[in-house]
C-alpha cells in the first residue's frame, strides 16, 4: 500500500527543498511526517515508535546542515525513517525492510546520504570520530546521533575518551528518551534524569557563547561558563569530564529550539554533546502509552492502535515463549538459576522469569561483552547462569566468550536467540555466524533444538550437571507445535537421533531446518530414494557414531543448516569426511558465503535453496548422479 503524502512532504525531494520552508511551514511538515509514517508502518511493519521520537529532530539537522556534504551516523539506524523519507526515498517507502525494497537500517550503498552502515548499538561515535579526523581540514560537520540506550555500552564511552585528544569538528546528539526496547537501567540512566532537571548553567553557557561568537572572548567565556557550572551542579558534568562541550537538554519536539541550538553549534569548533529529550511515539497516543509493544509492533490499525494479531490462541507460541517460561520453570526447580541479557528482557521473553524472581535477572544493558563477563563471575561461584543474547550481538563479546568462559570452562548456558536468519532486519542481524565462531572454541558445547519439545530438553539437561559451556541455539519467530509442555527428559551430549531410515541418501541436519527435510519425507518415498535423516542435535561435540553409520552405508551425504556452510555443519562434516577416508558426494545447504539481504525468512529459506522444496531438488539431483555412478561407474 503506498500511502498519499501531505501538501508539504509532498514537496521534499531533498534536503534542499526542506531549506526553502519556513519554522511555522516545518512543524506542519512534522505532523505531516509523523501521519505518513504511521500509516506506512500500520502496513508495512517496522520500528515505529523510535521514529515518531525524531521527527522534529530530524527536520531540524537536515534543516541546518548539508547533508551529505555533513555527515550523518545514525546510531542503531532504527530510527532513521525519518532521514530516509527527507532524503530522496519517500516514494519508495512503502517497500521498507521487504524483498528488493529499501533497508530498514542506514546503507551506505542505498543512499549517499547514509554516509556510514549501522545495525548494531554504540558505534557512532567512533565512526564519526574517525570521519572528522580524516575530514579535519575540509570544514564539514559530523555528526552522531545516538541514543541514551546505546550510551549505556562501553564502545561509546571509547569513542568519548579518544574524542578528550582531539580537535576534531564532532557533534554528538544524545537522544534521551529514557528507553530502548524496554525500560532503560544502570547508573548512567539515573545521571541522564539527575541532569535533565540542572540546566539553568546550559543555558547560561550557550548564551554566553551566541554572544561572543568568533571573537577572542571564546576563551574568556568559556571559562564563565566553567565557573558557572560549579555553582549550579553539585557535580562535575560527565561529558565534560571528556572534554566535551555539554549544552541542553533542550526539547527535542520543538523545531524552532533545536534549529536556534543547531545554528549556534555550527560555528563551535572542536568536540561538543547536545543533549535532546525525546519522548519515544510522541504523536501516536497508543505508541507513547505502551512504548515497548509499539518499539516494532508489527501490523496495527493505524486509527486505534490496535495490534492485528492474525493468529489465535492455539497458534504455537514464538521459541522466545518457550525459552522463557521453561526457563521459569527451571527457576523455580533450582534457586541457584540466574538469567541475564543486554537490553533485551521482553524481546527473549525473561519477563516471564523476571515477573516472579526479579531479584535473579539482571538486564545489564547493552553490554554483551560485560554480560558474557558477569555470567561467568556468577558461574565462578557456583551458579547457573542463562546468559540469553541475540546470534548476531553476541559477536560483540567473542573475547569474552573464549578469555573468560571457554578457557576457564566454566559453566555458563548461553541461551543464543534469533539463530539463523531473522527476516526483515537483514544482514546487520542474521544470526548466521555463530555456528561457525563456537565451533573452534575448546570446551564448548555446541546445540540446536529441532522443535520446541527439544528446546526445553536441551534447557533442563544443559543445567542438571553444568560442567563446562553450553550454548543452545534457537530460532526467531513461531515453534513447530503448541504441544511443547511435556515432562523434562535429559538429552545426552553429543548424541544424535534417527528420525527416518533409508540406504540411498543420509541427510544430516541440525537445529529447525530438519523440520524442512521431514516435510520432504513423503515426496522422497514417492520418488523411492531410500533416505536416512539424522537429527544431529549437536554441533559439537558431534556424533561420530552417527557419522561413521551414515558414511559407511549410503552413496551421498547432504548437510542442512541455518548458519554459515564454512565452518558450521557442513564444513565439521566435510572435516570428519577427510580425516577417516571416506570418498563420497558431499552437498552442503546453508548460507554461503556472503551477507545476506533481508526478506521474509521463507522467501530467504526459498533463494538460498534449503527450505523443502530446496532440499528436494539437493536430494533428487545427488541421488540421480550417484545412482547413475552405481550403474555406469
Amino acid at each position: 500500500m503506498v500511502v498519499k503524502a501531505g501538501t508539504y512532504l509532498s514537496q521534499i525531494q531533498s534536503p534542499d527543498d526542506l531549506k526553502k520552508l519556513s519554522p511555522k511551514e516545518l512543524v506542519v511538515l512534522a505532523g505531516e511526517l509523523r501521519e505518513f509514517l504511521v500509516e506506512n508502518m500500520a502496513h508495512h511493519p517496522g520500528h515505529l515508535g523510535a521514529n515518531l521520537g525524531v521527527v522534529e529532530l530530524t527536520v531540524a539537522l537536515h534543516y541546518c546542515f548539508d547533508s551529505p556534504v555533513d555527515r550523518m551516523i545514525w546510531d542503531v539506524g532504527h530510527q532513521a525513517y525519518i532521514h530516509k523519507i527527507l532524503t530522496g526515498r519517500r516514494g519508495e517507502f512503502h517497500t521498507i525492510r521487504q524483498k528488493d525494497g529499501i533497508s530498514g537500517f542506514p546503507k551506505m550503498s542505498e543512499s549517499e546520504h547514509d554516509t556510514f552502515g549501522t545495525g548494531h548499538s554504540s558505534t557512532s561515535i567512533s565512526a564519526a570520530l574517525g570521519m572528522a579526523v580524516a575530514g579535519q581540514n575540509n570544514g564539514h560537520h559530523h555528526i552522531a546521533i545516538i541514543g541514551d540506550g546505546s550510551m549505556t555500552a562501553g564502545m561509546a564511552f571509547e569513542a568519548m575518551n579518544n574524542m578528550a585528544s582531539s580537535k576534531a569538528n564532532i557533534l554528538v546528539v544524545l537522544n534521551d528518551n529514557g528507553i530502548a526496547i524496554d525500560e532503560n537501567t544502570g547508573a548512567f540512566t539515573r545521571y541522564l534524569t539527575r541532569i535533565t532537571a540542572s540546566h539553568t548553567y546550559n543555558r547560561i553557557k550557550r548564551g554566553i557563547w551566541r554572544v561572543f561568537r568568533g571573537t577572542f572572548i571564546q576563551k574568556i567565556a568559556n571559562k564563565t561558563a566553567t565557573a558557572l557550572k560549579w555553582t549550579w551542579l553539585k557535580r562535575s558534568n560527565l561529558f565534560e569530564a571528556f572534554n566535551l562541550r555539554y549544552f541542553g537538554p533542550v526539547d527535542g519536539h520543538d523545531i524552532r529550539q533545536l534549529i536556534s541550538v543547531f545554528e549556534d553549534l555550527r560555528d563551535i569548533q572542536g568536540p561538543k554533546l547536545l543533549h535532546v529529550v525525546t519522548k519515544k511515539g510522541k504523536g501516536f497516543k497508543p505508541a507513547e502509552k505502551d512504548q515497548v509493544t509499539f518499539h516494532a509492533p508489527g501490523r496495527y490499525d493505524a486509527h486505534t492502535g490496535e495490534i492485528l494479531d492474525s493468529g489465535c490462541e492455539k497458534t504455537p507460541p514464538k521459541y522466545q515463549v518457550v525459552y522463557g517460561k521453561t526457563l521459569l520453570q527451571l527457576a523455580e526447580q533450582n534457586k541457584d538459576i540466574y538469567a541475564i541479557t543486554p537490553a533485551m528482557v521482553s524481546g527473549s521473553s525473561l519477563n516471564i522469569m523476571q515477573a516472579k524472581f526479579p531479584e535473579r535477572v539482571f538486564d545489564v544493558g547493552i553490554a554483551e561483552q560485560h554480560a558474557v563477563t558477569f555470567a561467568a563471575g556468577l558461574a565462578r561461584e557456583g551458579k547457573i547462569p542463562f546468559c540469553t543474547i541475540y546470534s548476531s550481538f553476541l559477536q560483540r563479546a567473542y573475547d569474552q566468550l573464549v578469555h573468560d568462559v571457554a578457557l576457564q570452562n566454566l559453566p555458563v548456558i548461553f541461551g543464543i536467540d534469533r539463530g539463523g536468519l531473522v527476516g526483515e532486519d537483514g544482514p546487520t542481524h542474521h544470526g548466521v555466524f555463530d555456528l561457525a565462531f563456537l565451533r573452534p572454541i575448546p570446551n564448548m558445547i555446541i546445540s540446536a533444538p529441532i522443535n520446541a519439545e527439544q528446546l526445553r530438553n536441551l534447557m533442563y539437561s544443559a543445567q542438571k550437571n553444568p560442567s563446562g559451556p553450553y550454548a543452545i541455539r534457537y530460532p526467531r519467530g513461531a515453534a513447530d507445535s503448541s504441544e511443547w509442555e511435556k515432562p523434562f527428559g535429559i538429552i545426552e551430549t553429543g548424541k544424535s537421533q534417527k528420525l527416518k531410515s533409508g540406504s540411498n541418501i543420509a541427510i544430516l541436519s541440525l537445529g529447525q531446518p530438519g523440520m524442512d527435510v521431514i516435510a520432504c519425507y513423503s515426496s522422497f518415498d514417492t520418488y523411492g530414494i531410500g533416505v536416512s535423516h539424522y537429527d544431529m542435535i549437536f554441533l559439537k561435540p558431534i556424533d561420530t557414531e552417527a557419522l561413521h553409520e551414515a558414511c559407511k552405508s549410503h552413496r551421498a551425504i547432504v548437510t542442512v543448516e541455518d548458519g554459515a556452510t564454512t565452518g558450521g555443519l557442513g564444513s565439521a562434516v566435510a572435516e570428519f569426511m577427510a580425516e577417516n577416508g571416506y570418498n563420497l558426494p558431499l552437498v552442503r545447504l546453508g548460507i554461503p558465503d556472503r551477507f545476506i539481504e533481508h526478506d521474509s525468512v521463507s522467501g530467504l529459506k526459498k533463494s538460498l535453496g534449503f527450505d523443502s522444496e530446496g532440499i528436494e531438488k539437493a536430494v533428487i539431483s545427488i541421488h540421480s548422479k550417484t545412482n547413475k555412478t552405481k550403474q555406469y561407474g
